[in-house]
């Protein structure tokens, strides 16, 4: 990556006065976007997720970036609408996304956690009543193929498990060649052991899983996420969970984050939670932080933004690209660029 000295980087303080907070914000060309974490505690908090306020009080915005794959703290139709580039960074936290969802799926199945939790709160009375299955075997269903959902099929390779994949953007050519069964959401929902949500949360996903898929899950399957929490409904997976329809739940996201302590999810012996951690490693930190200077250095290079969500503001980024800067970006750029600074 190579080094610039004519892009100012300056962080926002969230929690000072919100007007110091706009002054820097509304002459910057690129934002990259607060998570809603970062934003949780403060009582106007979504003013900073990019949505079409931000977007009108911010005429010099180009582009937004999330550090992650998820973007749903980003209106992307307003932004092309504003003709504001949007960019996500999807691969380089899959890695450790992957890994935790593998987790969640040895420690349900292995049940770890509810051990660990009968040992802590008094003598063991029955060891049988915490016996667990294997993996091997078993069926994963993965709702979304995309580098998290993808290298979670790697990572679960030696346990010869079949892979259903529910994937509207996944052709049949891909998906052989990944060794998954192509499949509709309702047969991935009846057959899967394991049923791991990885999809960003769209228009299209949200509400994806709700009362009818959790009734259609075998009673012995479990359901993973480390999606976004609005994928997914969560009064009808706790009842689900109450009721015995499913035996457990793996949650890293919320509808609420951080969520609540007295969530009633949180209260269950069957469900294992993490607060959004699952992309939170050292490694991580590093790889995305590479890639998100990167990511920056192609744009302010007049490169076609890594990643761009929304190619259809092409033509009216570039103009207002040039309108700003004096000259051009071309797609030529990105490639140039993207190759100097691997």
């Amino acid at each position: 990556m190579l080094a610039r000295t004519d892009i100012d980087v300056v962080k926002l303080d969230l929690g000072a006065p919100a007007e110091q907070a706009w002054t820097t914000l509304e002459s910057a060309h690129g934002y990259q976007v607060a998570t809603r974490t970062d934003v949780a505690f403060l009582a106007d908090g979504a003013q900073w997720l990019a949505g079409p306020e931000l977007l009108e009080r911010c005429a010099d915005l180009l582009a937004v970036c999330s550090a992650g794959a998820g973007y749903d703290v980003i209106d992307v139709e307003a932004c092309t609408r504003a003709g504001v580039a949007v960019c996500n960074n999807s691969g380089p936290g899959a890695e450790a996304v992957a890994e935790h969802a593998l987790g969640f799926m040895l420690d349900l199945a292995k049940k770890i956690t509810a051990a660990d939790r009968v040992l802590r709160t008094g003598p063991l009375q029955d060891r049988l009543a915490l016996r667990g299955t294997q993996l091997s075997g078993k069926t994963l269903g993965v709702i979304g193929l995309g580098a998290i959902g993808g290298r979670l099929v790697e990572l679960c390779a030696p346990f010869g498990m079949e892979v259903l994949v529910f994937d509207p953007y996944l052709d049949e050519a891909s998906g052989q060649a990944r060794g998954v069964h192509r499949v509709e959401l309702d047969e991935l929902i009846e057959r899967s052991d394991f049923v791991q949500v990885t999809c960003p949360l769209t228009e299209e996903t949200r509400g994806l899983i709700g009362r009818k898929q959790f009734a259609a899950m075998k009673p012995t399957a479990y359901f993973i996420t480390t999606a976004r929490g609005p994928v997914h409904d969560e009064a009808a997976l706790y009842e689900a969970l109450v009721d015995g329809a499913i035996a457990g739940a793996g949650l890293d996201v919320f509808h609420e984050e951080p969520p609540r302590q007295d969530n009633p999810l949180l209260r269950l012996d069957n469900v294992v939670a993490t607060p959004h951690t699952a992309g939170i490693t050292v490694e991580a930190a590093r790889d995305i932080a590479i890639a998100t200077a990167t990511q920056w250095q192609t744009i302010f290079a007049g490169g076609m933004p890594p990643r761009l969500l929304n190619p259809d503001v092409w033509p009216r980024y570039c103009e207002r690209f040039n309108d700003i800067f004096g000259f051009r970006p071309t797609a030529a750029t990105a490639s140039q660029k993207e190759s100097h600074s691997r």
